[in-house]
């Protein structure tokens, strides 16, 4: 039994049963992650997968038993090698955080700059995407923090907390009708073409959820993951936008103006995720409290080594 076998299983599990996907991820063959998998099955004595001719189609009952430890194994061997780094040297190593664009633009960098200034040894490896990419990267460990707003509690393998609260706002060009309208209204924003995030993004769940729920019908003539994007569209007269209170700057964002939306948008919670019990560096501790001061320390290892 080895930690490639081991691997071989756990990812295979993970990716629906494509072999060619898990041969990608780590960086081998397909045919190496069969051998990986018969070899373990023969040793145990005991299949794993279901199988329908030389595809895998879903775990056994004992493969479903057995993945549960293997997790355990392949999560307190990490935990092992991030200790003893952590004991070699407190203040030197990598910090990968996974983000979506609007966090890792507008709510990361003061944080990042004030966590260099105290661990300069540090490097952080900074990721962007999707919060379903985010969360796989945190499950799969290669990323050791995950923050997004929508998505990352949905999964159980990983412990989320919520760090901070926003709304919304309308972003329009200079003189544009909607300015004069207070309070604006669904209605009055159903009048024109929207442009806001693609689904899954920076609470446009919430944004979909107001429209629905008034019964207006709108025309969302763009969508993008990146705030920059849409106020650049908005710019060009393409429509008007819906973004991140966050992500508006009444000095640099020139020619545009922004209109409170806070009353018709529910709030949106940013949510800081980490693998369920994964062991955190010092220093990962300290970005934490940096980014989330009301996240005390306790709190976080309690919630990461309960059981899930």
């Amino acid at each position: 039994m080895n930690f490639q076998q081991l691997r071989s299983i756990r990812e295979t599990a993970r990716r629906g049963y494509n072999l060619t996907e898990v041969a990608n991820a780590l960086f081998t063959s397909q045919p190496g992650v069969s051998r990986q998998i018969r070899e373990l099955e023969d040793e145990l004595g005991v299949v794993i997968f279901e199988r329908n001719g030389k595809r895998l189609t879903g775990l056994t009952e004992p493969g479903k038993g057995i993945l549960k430890i293997i997790d355990k194994l392949l999560v307190e061997a990490e935990n092992l090698q991030q200790a003893s780094q952590d004991y070699a040297g407190q203040n030197s190593g990598t910090l990968t955080i996974a983000a979506t664009h609007t966090q890792a633009r507008y709510a990361l960098p003061k944080v990042v700059q004030s966590f260099r200034a105290d661990f300069p040894d540090v490097r952080i490896a900074l990721q962007q995407s999707a919060p379903d990419h985010i969360a796989e990267w945190v499950l799969s460990g290669k990323a050791d923090i995950g923050i997004a707003t929508e998505g990352l509690s949905q999964f159980p393998d990983l412990v989320s907390f919520p760090c901070y609260r926003w709304s919304h706002l309308v972003v329009v060009p200079d003189g544009h009708a909607l300015l004069g309208k207070s309070p604006i209204k669904l209605e009055d924003l159903a009048d024109f073409p929207l442009i806001t995030y693609d689904v899954g993004f920076t609470g446009r769940g919430h944004i979909d959820a107001a429209f629905a729920a008034a019964g207006v019908k709108t025309d969302i003539v763009l969508t993008a993951m990146d705030s920059d994007v849409i106020k650049q569209y908005v710019s060009l007269g393409l429509g008007v936008g819906i973004v991140a209170s966050m992500a508006f700057d009444h000095g640099r964002d020139k020619g545009l103006r922004a209109i409170e939306a806070s009353h018709l948008f529910a709030p949106n919670v940013t949510r800081l995720a980490v693998r369920r019990g994964a062991y955190l560096r010092e220093y990962a501790y300290r970005f934490i409290s940096q980014f989330a001061p009301e996240l005390k320390r306790a709190e976080i290892e309690a919630a990461v080594n309960a059981e899930g």
